[in-house]
């Protein structure tokens, strides 16, 4: 690129770019889900001062911890709890089948995947920690490696677990969400 040019991208997908080339020459800055993830305190500001909560600090822990940092659910999470007086068991029983987090996760992840991933996200959220060959026994694929790459890239709620990509699990209210359709014959999402 030209020492001039500055281009700003956001997607939440890595784009069809030689992303990894601009990465060896230093001329890409990313941010990546995990940097966007909020922190505790991030969870304290964002919910007591923004959304006008008087979260506990054991309160806040424990939603940070159940939503990974995650911003739309905290905003999720924050729309429920107002003007609820049963916090403690609102925050003990929230999980990915909270009616907000299914809905907005149906809608804006799950549906719009194509059939075969679909499936293969339902028959592997049985697996707290993915691999391609663990994958693979479960699903009856031999494509499972490239696909949990795939699905990573794509920052579709899949955590990587080492720096060789050879290890994922899926985000706690993803998986939970997951679980859900795969109990129900047929899955309807």
């Amino acid at each position: 690129m030209p020492p001039l040019l500055h281009l700003i991208l956001t997607s939440r997908a890595d784009p069809p770019l030689p992303l990894a080339r601009w990465r060896a020459k230093r001329q890409l800055t990313e941010l990546r889900a995990e940097a966007l993830r909020f922190t505790p305190d991030e969870v304290a500001f964002f919910l007591n001062q923004m959304i006008g909560l008087n979260l506990t600090s054991e309160q806040i822990a424990a939603l940070e911890a159940k939503t990974e940092g995650w911003v739309a659910g905290l905003q999720l999470v924050g729309l429920s709890l107002q003007g609820r007086t049963d916090v403690e068991q609102f925050i003990a029983a929230f999980t990915g089948t909270h009616r907000y987090i299914l809905d907005y996760m149906t809608e804006e992840i799950l549906r719009r995947q194509p059939e075969n991933v679909q499936t293969f996200l339902l028959q592997t959220s049985i697996l707290e920690r993915l691999t391609g060959l663990l994958c693979d026994a479960v699903t009856g694929r031999t494509d499972s490696q490239a696909l949990l790459e795939q699905l990573g890239r794509a920052n579709l709620f899949i955590l990587p677990l080492d720096d060789q990509g050879q290890w994922y699990r899926y985000h706690h209210l993803f998986a939970d969400l997951l679980r859900h359709y795969l109990q129900q014959a047929p899955p309807s999402f």
